[in-house]
């Protein structure tokens, strides 16, 4: 097994950044760690890197007891959001230097910082220094000089967080990518929802130092084992279960608040059995779809999203009379803000 985190708790004074989590982290596998700020995931990497020391629990790499053993003894790699690069030293340099550090010959330290040059995509660019590279070819640099003393562990925390959109965007393929070449155990921490789909075989969402749910990025979405998970992955709209919405459909909350995504709020332009009243407050052109935000003749607002064949074929308009219902909806025990 790559990563086992056994009832792991870390305190700063009163407050509790890790509380008594369990986690396993398969070898060779991708995981996210999500969640809001103050969620504990940064402190939780940071204490299976060795970089904290828990208050109680345990931390086994690789089948071996690590909970007290120092950064150098764990055989991982870390990649911080800043790069961390070294200014003075070439790209070749900067990978090449954790090599040098434990007296590689070389020989074999120029072999793997071309290979790594060439994994990441990087082969004509060895000569310059960081203040001549891109913010992704630098973050490319210091994952190349993270992977060049082939850690067992691989650690990223939020390793794109200082990009723009776009370059995070082709980063993640990148490094989705990456990882199928070098299938080395990977964690890396993000509290953005779509890098961690995109990216992992698995994400751990977190809350308040706890974990809330383990699982893959489809059973995360659509299974979500509580109200805080479905409230941070992906859009919601949260209703008191007296909506007008659901009276008609039979739909029973159990709960006083229901959980509805956009994508399953049915629009049509004629009443319906089961559908209530509304008017198209605002139209949202997001591309590939339209969000369509709509005012029930309770007044609650709802947002809907639609594909652009679907919103072509119903033609909508702002202050158009529709008509709408829920295709699937959710409740829980108790609710909490993100």
């Amino acid at each position: 097994m790559g990563i086992v985190v056994d009832n792991i708790s870390k305190h700063f004074g009163s407050f509790k950044a890790v509380d008594q989590v369990d986690l396993t982290v398969k070898s060779g596998s991708l995981v996210a760690l999500l969640g809001p700020s103050g969620s504990g995931k940064s402190t939780l990497l940071r204490l299976i890197a060795g970089l904290e020391m828990p208050d109680s629990g345990k931390i086994i790499l690789t089948g071996k007891d690590a909970t007290y053993k120092n950064v150098q003894e764990r055989n991982i790699g870390f990649v911080f959001q800043q790069y961390a690069l070294f200014k003075h030293m070439t790209v070749r340099q900067n990978i090449a230097f954790g090599l040098e550090i434990r007296k590689v010959q070389d020989k074999k330290i120029k072999g793997r910082v071309e290979q790594l040059l060439e994994l990441v995509q990087l082969k004509e660019l060895g000569d310059r220094y960081p203040s001549q590279l891109s913010g992704g070819q630098r973050q490319r640099v210091a994952l190349a000089r993270a992977l060049a003393v082939e850690p067992e562990i691989l650690l990223l925390d939020e390793p794109f967080g200082a990009l723009d959109a776009k370059v995070r965007k082709d980063l993640r393929i990148w490094l989705r990518h990456l990882h199928d070449e070098v299938n080395v155990t990977t964690v890396f921490v993000t509290h953005d929802q779509e890098e961690a789909m995109e990216v992992s075989d698995e994400v751990v969402v977190m809350n308040k130092g706890r974990v809330e749910q383990v699982g893959s990025p489809a059973d995360i979405y659509d299974n979500p084992a509580s109200a805080f998970v479905m409230s941070f992955i992906g859009p919601v709209n949260v209703l008191p279960n007296t909506a007008r919405i659901f009276q008609s459909t039979g739909f029973n909350a159990g709960h006083p608040e229901v959980f509805l995504r956009p994508q399953d709020v049915i629009i049509e332009k004629y009443a319906q059995e089961a559908t209530a009243s509304a008017k198209v407050s605002r139209l949202i052109h997001l591309g590939w779809e339209i969000q369509v935000e709509l005012t029930i003749d309770d007044g609650q607002v709802v947002t809907a999203h639609l594909t652009r064949d679907r919103f072509n074929e119903l033609q909508l308009e702002p202050q158009q009379q529709v008509y709408v219902k829920p295709k699937h909806a959710k409740s829980f025990p108790a609710y909490y803000s993100v």
